[in-house]
């Protein structure tokens, strides 16, 4: 018996909730509010189900203007997906589940601000991705009736003004702003640092400063140009989005890509992890002072952006994918580039690791520091590198397989410290493992076509890819014209902000910009 048969059984038994399959592994169970936190908090206790993502449509056909919200759950064990799918009637709440299911708490806040949809029992919404000093109260900028080509006008008052909120009300105690504007070439961020002293006692971090509706630009956009904006709203993991999104739309056109396809998004994907990691390890290297082991990474990511650029015809994987396939086949003549060339890249990064791993003052900052530990990173469900440091042994491309993941699928390397040298193992480790998935590949790389066509039907669907930062989820929803009618990104750097503040706690002040590094966190997915 399948682990999705199981669970259906078991919803209809101990819950009364009947559920249908919609594809294999996929349950699809229609419930009323009122079940939601019931329902969560068992899935969670019962069946250790992870929380995927929360998505909200506005509907198309509803006079009312009623709104579809999606809770996405999936059993990492077994690879069941569950989609919960509640309508939200106008001025009707909905019951609040970050209480049990934390990792959904910023999401709630994210549909709180964008869609006006009240979430009863939530501690905290508001001033989250619209801030309240340049965004009007009431707003809603992705319901159907605002205007996304003009910005509302903001009444600048004293009620508008904003201030840092503090916690710490002990004598002496301050708050220590560090941002959003930065020097080099940090995006804007803005984290307040509350100490009596010199450790940190809290953190408060505020981001969106570039929000920049992706989403809604999206709407009315055809199927092509959307891609457009999925591959360059952060170009560290644009591969990694565009082939989520490009899943997104074959699985509603129902067309199979082709083998090689297939194999050669799995190199395409793989190199990219390797050069986003790299780009951490240059961060890190930066952020302790050690200026020629930031200079050995960021030659060492430079070349691996030439490398793609001759493989692909651009540096960060721009106009690679599409619909069906790729636009481009990898002749014999990169693809021996590529075997030739990757393993020096890796032998280089192997050296850097073993310079970094004996430098007694490198491995004093960063050992024992921004510990997240294995309870915390469970209750806020982080992903990807992040959450594998700290013994979640969470990856997409085992969990929930797809592509040629379903039949070549990478060893997932697992530390238990939690603190900054556990992820900077698990940065090298997941580099050398990708090097190796790339060469296996190419040596039992499929023939034929690179791309099939992909018909454009009316159908909404979601996919997902192991991104390098982590799990992400992106929802597609076109019609029978194939124009977007609903695009939902849900990025692993909005997963993996919500628990950076629990790592900061107690650190000294000037190992912020450590923690900082270690964690590899992207303001542009955030900020989408």
């Amino acid at each position: 018996m399948s682990t999705c048969t199981q669970i259906q059984d078991w919803l209809g038994v101990q819950t009364g909730i009947s559920s249908q399959a919609v594809a294999a592994q996929w349950l699809q169970l229609q419930i009323q509010a009122s079940r939601l936190p019931e329902l969560t908090a068992a899935l969670v206790r019962d069946w250790q189900a992870e929380f995927a993502t929360l998505l909200v449509e506005e509907e198309e056909s509803a006079v009312d203007a009623c709104l579809a919200v999606y809770y996405f759950f999936y059993l990492p064990r077994n690879g069941c997906l569950l989609e919960i799918q509640i309508r939200v009637q106008p001025g009707e709440e909905l019951p609040a589940i970050s209480e049990t299911v934390h990792a959904a708490d910023w999401h709630e806040r994210e549909a709180e601000d964008l869609f006006g949809l009240r979430f009863t029992g939530h501690p905290f919404l508001g001033d989250f991705v619209l801030h309240d000093d340049n965004w009007p109260e009431g707003v809603a900028p992705m319901r159907h009736s605002f205007d996304g080509l003009h910005h509302p006008k903001v009444q600048k008052d004293s009620d508008t003004e904003w201030s840092p909120p503090q916690i710490l009300r002990e004598e002496g105690a301050i708050v220590f702003p560090v941002g959003p504007v930065w020097g080099d070439f940090h995006e804007s961020g803005l984290w307040m640092l509350e100490t009596p002293g010199e450790q940190i006692r809290y953190l408060h971090t505020r981001l969106f400063y570039k929000y920049r509706g992706v989403e809604k630009i999206a709407e009315g956009q055809t199927l092509d140009r959307a891609l457009l904006l999925v591959e360059r709203f952060s170009g560290a993991a644009a591969f990694a989005h565009a082939w989520a999104y490009c899943q997104a739309v074959e699985r509603i056109g129902g067309c199979k890509v082709p083998a090689r396809a297939q194999d050669l998004r799995l190199i395409f994907a793989e190199l990219e992890r390797i050069r986003h990691h790299a780009a951490n390890i240059a961060e890190i290297s930066g952020s302790t002072a050690l200026a020629v082991a930031k200079a050995m990474a960021q030659d060492i990511v430079e070349d691996l952006l030439r490398l793609s650029a001759r493989l692909c015809g651009h540096r960060y994987f721009f106009g690679v994918l599409t619909p069906g396939g790729l636009h481009h086949d990898l002749d014999p003549w990169r693809q021996n580039l590529l075997a030739e060339t990757l393993p020096s890249l890796d032998a280089r990064l192997h050296e850097l690791e073993h310079l970094l791993k004996n430098s007694s003052s490198f491995l004093d900052r960063i050992e024992e520091m921004g510990t997240l530990s294995p309870e915390l990173a469970q209750s806020y469900g982080v992903v990807g590198p992040i959450a594998r440091a700290s013994g979640r042994a969470i990856d997409l491309r085992l969990t929930l397989p797809y592509g040629a993941y379903a039949t070549l699928a990478p060893t997932v390397p697992i530390a238990q410290e939690g603190d900054g040298y556990a992820r900077l193992r698990i940065f090298f480790s997941e580099i050398h493992i990708s090097a190796e998935l790339i060469l296996k590949t190419l040596h039992q790389i499929s023939a034929g076509p690179v791309h099939t066509p992909c018909p454009t039907f009316e159908g909404r669907a979601l996919a997902w890819v192991e991104a390098p930062s982590g799990a992400t989820f992106h929802w597609v929803h076109c019609d029978a014209a194939g124009m977007v009618l609903r695009l939902r990104l849900g990025t692993p750097g909005f997963r993996n902000w919500h628990a950076f503040e629990r790592a900061v706690e107690n650190a000294a002040f000037q190992d912020f910009p450590i923690i900082l590094a270690t964690w590899g966190l992207s303001v542009a997915e955030n900020d989408r």
